[in-house]
């Protein structure tokens, strides 16, 4: 095994990343070696090198990449759920000081890793960990989504919101997602009834699809004004608001004339903190439950990258041009 390897380095905000060749690092206690095959980009990223993501907490220089998958090549002490050989994935690192998935190998945690699917690619693996995550602990760790709930997406065509409506389904919710006339298809096409939010109000969607009742849940992927109106569409008395995007600064006042309740979810908490991994990790377990029993697809961008095109990766995010999710080929 080479004691160097390639990696991507952000050495300064607002600059290019940096292939060079650094040290390959050992697993350590608690920690397997992954060789990684694919590299899930997410927004955060291009937010992270143009200093704009300072709850992200990153430390440069910074090897950037959230999400991964690949092989297991080396176990550290105290590590038995996997072995040598097998393929994971997971989100991983990338902020925080801890070493991302734009390299050749990083040493992870492996509390925060399960197998792969076993009947999908590297790249979609690599595409779902924190789009997953993120959606699995707004419906089912916080809002506690159930057979026959109305479950309302916002976003429905967007990274966490597809996910999200896939999740809902598989336990049996009845979902609703918005978007606007050109996402329609790509939203049913994951299970939902569209609701185009430019030519439809609140009180029109709410009365039409609810009798005016509220939505059991509303997933808020969007942040912003979406969050508000989301207050506005909750169910009276046991309506619950999550949003991986509530940021801003908002009036609770038509949430609470609701009496209904609200949920924040901040995904980063346990790469940056050390609680919770595990539970990261039996997360990314139910993903593999749900991809290998056919209840889960991840949308993926079909342009190929390396390490070496990830500036044009980056552009694609930033400039909205790609149709689904981003990945990097890492294993030549």
């Amino acid at each position: 095994m080479p004691s160097s390897m390639q990696a991507l380095v952000l050495t300064a905000y607002n600059s290019p990343l940096t292939l060079i060749g650094i040290s390959r690092p050992r697993a350590g206690k608690g920690q397997v070696l992954v060789r990684i095959h694919a590299s899930g980009v997410n927004p955060l990223d291009t937010k992270i090198v143009s200093g704009k993501a300072g709850h992200a907490q990153a430390q440069l220089p910074a090897v950037l990449g959230i999400d991964l998958a690949g092989v297991v090549e080396e176990i550290g002490a105290g590590v038995s759920a996997f072995k040598v050989g097998d393929e994971v994935y997971g989100m991983t690192g990338g902020i925080g000081g801890i070493q991302g998935s734009l390299a050749e190998y990083a040493a992870v945690d492996a509390d925060l890793l399960a197998i792969k699917p076993r009947n999908i690619s590297m790249r979609e693996a690599a595409a779902l960990p924190l789009i997953f995550i993120t959606a699995w602990e707004g419906l089912v760790d916080r809002a506690k989504v159930s057979g026959g709930k109305k479950v309302l997406i916002h976003g429905g065509a967007g990274g966490v919101g597809h996910i999200a409506i896939q999740i809902a389904s598989a336990f049996d919710a009845q979902v609703f997602a918005s978007g606007n006339a050109a996402q329609k298809e790509t939203i049913e096409s994951f299970g939902a009834t569209a609701i185009d939010y430019t030519s439809t109000t609140v009180a029109e969607y709410v009365k039409q699809y609810t009798n005016d009742a509220g939505f059991d849940i509303i997933y808020d992927t969007v942040g912003g004004a979406t969050l508000d109106a989301s207050f506005q569409a909750a169910r009276l008395y046991e309506g619950h608001v999550v949003s991986c995007l509530g940021w801003g600064t908002h009036a609770l006042a038509p949430l609470s004339f609701r009496a209904a309740t609200y949920s924040g979810v901040f995904t980063l908490l346990p790469l940056l903190t050390g609680h919770g991994r595990a539970h990261h990790g039996a997360i990314m377990r139910e993903a593999t439950k749900l991809v290998e029993a056919g209840k889960l697809k991840v949308q993926l961008d079909p342009q190929r990258y390396t390490l070496d095109t990830v500036g044009a990766a980056h552009d694609a995010i930033i400039h909205r041009t790609a149709r689904g999710k981003v990945v990097i080929d890492i294993a030549r």
